[in-house]
């Protein structure tokens, strides 16, 4: 028998109506929070940051593909890594089809990452993405964005979601199970960072409008939008997701 509350469909009801309260005033708060997350001033971008695509060198400008907004994902795979992020590859999983609706409301979309193009090539062919995907191998793009950082500035401190981590003292190894998934130690897996970045383009100029990080991406997450509406929420006393062709290998 169940050790959870329990109740009749009219109990149910009123508490749904109540909790349904709630749920109204968080839309209605979302909606302000994304109204001002347009009116953020915007900066212009005059650095000539290039990348690699599919389709040869770019620059930041080539990316937008004729449109005016362009969404970025920064997919934590750096050079040393020797397969993605495991979680990023989650959140992936979740906006790998959502591209050609954006490519139809005037938005663009690529995920960049530091590691050369074909590691990115390959590990997007095993698991049968088909979003764009652009490699900063080289560039300064994602240490500008605050999503890459070298190990002089880890041993300093990272400033990362608008705050600064402290020190590292020295070399932690460890036994992350992400950095273990990566193919990589701790302290390399953890000079790479998730983030989400928007751009506009206007009159030929480029002008970064927002960017968020750590807990600030949560709401792409769609795995986690999901497991918040299921009966036991997340659930998790630890790592327990995997990249889904891992699923069921023991």
């Amino acid at each position: 028998m169940t050790k959870h509350m329990t109740g009749t469909r009219e109990e149910w009801l009123a508490a749904r109506l109540e909790l349904l309260k709630q749920e109204k005033e968080l839309t209605r708060q979302s909606d302000e929070v994304a109204r001002r997350r347009q009116e953020l001033p915007w900066v212009r971008i005059d650095k000539d940051y290039r990348f690699e695509t599919d389709a040869g060198s770019a620059s930041l400008k080539d990316l937008f593909g004729g449109r005016s907004q362009l969404l970025v994902y920064h997919f934590m795979f750096g050079p040393d890594y020797k397969a993605g992020c495991p979680s990023c590859s989650a959140i992936a999983d979740g906006f790998n089809g959502i591209v050609v609706h954006l490519e139809n409301h005037d938005v663009a979309f690529t995920a960049i990452s530091r590691a050369p193009l074909a590691k990115l090539q390959a590990y997007k062919q095993r698991l049968g993405w088909t979003f764009p995907w652009a490699s900063s191998f080289g560039d300064d793009f994602n240490y500008d964005f605050s999503t890459s950082f070298t190990a002089e500035q880890q041993r300093e401190g990272i400033e990362y979601n608008y705050v600064r981590e402290p020190k590292l003292e020295a070399a932690s190894g460890g036994d992350d199970p992400f950095a273990a998934m990566s193919g990589t130690d701790s302290d390399t897996y953890t000079r790479e960072r998730p983030g989400i970045s928007a751009f506009a383009l206007e009159d030929g100029a480029v002008y970064h409008t927002y960017s968020a990080y750590s807990r600030g991406v949560d709401g792409i997450w769609g795995m986690y939008q999901w497991l918040d509406r299921a009966p036991k929420g997340r659930n998790e006393p630890d790592v327990w997701w995997r990249r889904h062709d891992e699923y069921n290998k023991g």
